[in-house]
């Protein structure tokens, strides 16, 4: 008999919800024309790439923080590049 899921190596995951819940996510899965599992798949996928993407926000913040800090030495990397995007900036709002 041939396989129907997508991934063969996938695990399965057994957890108990109340019936209220299941038969929540049974009508939101019927409405949605999918299986329950595809449906709980996505949301779980959806919740993992939220993670990701917070993770990724908080470090671009703090290394944006880090580079503002060192900016504020006029003699700095970081203080030259940000003149010259300032510069780069006021060119193009002179073009417009």
């Amino acid at each position: 008999m041939p396989r129907l899921t997508p991934d063969p190596k996938a695990d399965t995951l057994t957890f108990r919800i109340d019936p209220q819940t299941k038969a929540a996510i049974t009508a939101v899965a019927r409405s949605e024309e999918k299986p329950v599992g595809e449906l709980l798949r996505e949301l779980v996928r959806g919740r993992i790439e939220e993670g990701h993407r917070r993770l990724f926000e908080s470090e671009a913040r703090r290394q944006s923080l880090e580079a503002a800090a060192a900016a504020k030495d006029p003699n700095s990397d970081e203080a030259r590049v940000m003149h010259e995007l300032e510069a780069d900036l006021d060119e193009f709002d002179e073009w417009r």
